[in-house]
């Protein structure tokens, strides 16, 4: 059987790179893809706890958070679609619109 701490060392991994991209990229298809990585990194995390605990509890809360990203995606998307044609740009420095 495989330790936890490795289990638990991919999550910090993936959620590090998550982390990172977010605070460093510019584009925000890139940055959306990043939040999905830091919300794989913490389902990684309630499987991997909900496994070794023998609870399904930690499954369930990761089905809810798959389903919240994905509504997450679909709205964030959209958002990038209208700006699209609005400002003809994605790129997060360049959109002033939703500043005060």
């Amino acid at each position: 059987m495989i330790p936890q701490e490795y289990f638990l060392a991919l999550a910090s991994i993936l959620f590090v790179i998550g982390a990172y991209g977010v605070l460093t990229r510019k584009n925000a298809i890139v940055v959306l893809m990043c939040i999905e990585l830091m919300l794989n990194a913490a389902n990684i995390n309630f499987v991997t706890f909900a496994a070794f605990r023998n609870d399904p509890t930690g499954q369930v809360f990761a089905l809810f958070s798959i389903a919240i990203a994905a509504a997450e995606v679909a709205v964030g998307l959209a958002i990038l679609l209208n700006l699209q044609k609005t400002q003809d740009t994605i790129n997060l420095e360049d959109i002033k619109l939703l500043r005060w």
